[in-house]
């Protein structure tokens, strides 16, 4: 897509719109760094704990494409990338593509999925009619990264990259283990199983997760795309 040093290179010769995007963010781990970086920004090894498939050169490589694209951003000091306003505004692109999977034949819930993209599936999974006006804020936490959740008036979650978040509840595992108990028997079923930590009030934690299904999701072409706060001037080590 891009070469150092050098301008973007096109690698599509076409005046589609689609075919523009690509040219910035078409090349396979793109849209994956994206996702990684859709919260908070984050420096190298947390991008790679998100991303277990890639190796570092491939890494080292999108991360520069992305910034030379203008979609990521990055703190040579701090050794920190964020994305840029170009770079959040793929929040409703991921969405939707999360969306359109759930009519796909094939997905395997069960392979690793970190907890970035878990808090992307679940805008795309929401019941939003049920979930619409919800006052249950939720807590979930892996590893190093936490999350709080809010619902809007319109059923739509509202995602805050927060270290310990403050909720009504606060789950914490590995991302499979969270999806587990957002998609699956539920999070208290997975709390007596020792899979996930549960702390809080179990039946906010249950009725919370009852709103999200792995069923498609009827799609509103007026929603709104800011569904998102970046915890800006934070990072991830």
């Amino acid at each position: 897509m891009t070469e150092t040093g050098k301008t973007l290179r096109l690698r599509y010769e076409e005046g589609c719109l689609g075919a523009h995007a690509l040219n910035f963010i078409g090349d396979r781990w793109a849209l994956l760094v994206v996702r990684e970086l859709m919260f908070q920004p984050k420096r190298f090894q947390m991008l790679r704990a998100g991303l277990p498939g890639v190796t570092a050169s491939v890494l080292t490589q999108r991360l520069t494409q992305l910034v030379q694209a203008g979609v990521v951003s990055h703190d040579d000091v701090l050794g920190v990338y964020a994305l840029t306003d170009a770079g959040r505004a793929l929040h409703p692109v991921l969405r939707e593509l999360c969306r359109w999977a759930l009519r796909m034949p094939g997905h395997d819930p069960a392979k690793f999925i970190s907890i970035s993209a878990l808090m992307i599936s679940i805008s795309a999974t929401v019941d939003r009619a049920r979930a619409a006006g919800s006052p249950l804020r939720a807590g979930f936490v892996s590893g190093k990264e936490g999350f709080e959740v809010t619902l809007s008036a319109a059923g739509i979650p509202q995602v805050r990259a927060m270290r310990e978040p403050v909720a009504d509840f606060v789950m914490e595992g590995s991302g499979n283990a969270l999806a587990a108990a957002i998609y699956g028997p539920g999070p208290m079923a997975l709390a007596a199983a020792g899979l996930v930590g549960l702390r809080g009030d179990h039946a906010a934690a249950q009725g919370f997760t009852s709103l999200f299904s792995l069923k498609p999701q009827i799609s509103d072409s007026s929603e709104s795309p800011d569904e998102i706060v970046q915890a800006l001037g934070a990072s991830s080590t």
